[in-house]
């Protein structure tokens, strides 16, 4: 299939986030290469649209989020920020959360494909993928305290939640930078392939998460970050809940076979790793 646009555009005529879809994997890349993919708000506008359709494609199993050019993104463009009237701040602000929040809510796995610059709002996004995975050329900092903010796309509250307090706190305010060895180390990426790979680890992991039953990774990520804001007790009442809702779908027998031959068969995502890791 053909990319597609939400029908903005930049002003050289190319869109600023393209949408690809391949074998029911939604590519969605962030198009403003000689900006280092710092988003805009039109880009903010079509990437909203885009995942607005992302999540209505039936035909969609899984996402990657990937950058156009020698990084992933380098987050927001403070051009447009510090001469924006009041009007368009308000708009940004709400288009922000908006975004933001559709992002994470996405009813498929979502992939990350982190590259070069992976700085503020674009480790954010990431942040907000289920997986992520880096490219060993990755440098990753939350520098928004070097010019009077706090990481305002979640940042904060995906930090914590991924890292621990502590990690988080010291990412968030010092603004330091990590590569992509470190970023794996603290659990920022689930893995650093060589950047020649990065697309089609990329699209293996996307490809492995797409073949879940439909509407599991969703399940999942509900129990995952909802529960975190629950007592103990009411978290695992919410897992039973869930889980009672898919156990006919795991039991299904093109799923999980009937026999023993097919019931040892190995999880797809496992396999997927071993393989790209040659073993």
């Amino acid at each position: 299939m053909g990319r597609e646009n939400s029908g903005r555009s930049q002003t050289d005529g190319s869109p600023s986030v393209l949408f690809d879809k391949r074998d029911g994997i939604a590519w969605v890349t962030l198009n403003r290469p000689r900006q280092l993919n710092a988003y805009n708000m039109a880009m903010r506008d079509e990437l909203f649209q885009v995942l607005e359709a992302v999540r209505d494609d039936p035909e969609v199993r899984a996402m990657v989020l990937a950058g156009a050019g020698s990084s992933f993104s380098t987050g927001g463009d403070l051009t447009e920020f510090g001469s924006a009237p009041s009007p368009i701040i308000a708009r940004w602000v709400r288009f922000r959360r908006d975004v933001w929040g559709r992002m994470k809510a996405l009813p498929v796995p979502t992939v990350a494909a982190c590259h070069g610059f992976t700085v503020g709002g674009g480790l954010e996004m990431a942040l907000l993928c289920d997986v992520a995975i880096a490219a060993d050329d990755t440098r990753i900092c939350l520098p928004e305290t070097g010019v009077g903010m706090i990481p305002g796309v979640a940042g904060t509250q995906t930090a914590s939640r991924r890292l621990g307090l502590g990690r988080a706190l010291d990412l968030c305010i010092t603004g330091r930078w990590i590569d992509a060895p470190q970023a794996l180390l603290v659990g920022l990426v689930a893995e650093v392939v060589p950047a020649a790979r990065l697309e089609a680890r990329a699209h293996e992991l996307a490809h492995a998460l797409g073949r879940l039953p439909r509407g599991l990774a969703h399940a999942i990520k509900v129990a995952v970050w909802e529960g975190m804001d629950l007592p103990l007790r009411d978290g695992i009442e919410l897992e039973r809940r869930l889980a009672e809702g898919h156990r006919s779908v795991a039991t299904q027998k093109e799923k999980f076979g009937a026999t023993g031959k097919n019931r040892r068969r190995p999880n797809t995502l496992a396999s997927a790793s071993r393989r790209s890791h040659g073993l």
